[in-house]
């Protein structure tokens, strides 16, 4: 796991240690110690901590004009033990809410387990992105982590399903990740209509 590096091909756009808006600006990164683990196993370390023991993130893209965020996730996302959801809203969340932040690209590639607990923190920030028109996409989910979720019942709160999870990401612009994601979710709301 030490040599899964969060993507880096965008840092000419952002780098959210320079951004001052960032939960993470300023932050000094070692190329040399590896300090953080998930479980018995070191993760490079440029991924940030934000207080979870299992699960890893990197703000990889913002564009605060259009209130879109890109955001990698490593390791498992446990609500069940050690609440990772809080951590995750409390920490990176609120934080980007507060500047107009209120659409969400979650790549989940590198999620390897999830472990559900309530939704009442998926319910809270469901409902602070619906109030600006916003939305919330897990990209890339693994098949056992998506039933996991759907099984906890996140899909009313978060977008999530096999349509997210064939968005080859990386080989995109941000701007057409947010849109593309956008496209999806008309489509599927058109399909609902007829």
């Amino acid at each position: 796991m030490h040599d899964i590096e969060p993507y880096h091909k965008w840092r000419n756009h952002y780098i959210s240690s320079q951004d001052e808006k960032s939960p993470f600006y300023g932050r000094v990164y070692n190329e040399f110690t590896f300090t953080n683990k998930v479980y018995n196993y070191f993760i490079h370390p440029q991924w940030d901590d934000f207080g979870s023991q299992t699960l890893y993130g990197k703000i990889i893209f913002v564009d605060y004009s259009e209130s879109f965020a890109c955001i990698e996730l490593i390791g498992e996302w446990n609500d069940c033990i050690s609440n990772d959801i809080m951590f995750l809203k409390r920490e990176i969340v609120d934080a980007m809410s507060y500047q107009n932040i209120h659409k969400y690209a979650i790549f989940c590639d590198n999620v390897l387990n999830f472990h559900s607990s309530d939704d009442s923190y998926y319910e809270e920030w469901y409902d602070d992105v619906k109030e600006e028109g916003g939305w919330i996409a897990l990209v890339n989910t693994l098949p056992h982590v998506q039933t996991e979720m759907e099984s906890a019942r996140l899909q009313h709160y978060v977008h999530i399903g096999p349509q997210f999870n064939e968005i080859n990401w990386r080989i995109l612009k941000p701007s057409t990740i947010m849109n593309h994601i956008e496209n999806i979710m008309s489509n599927s709301i058109k399909q609902l209509t007829y």
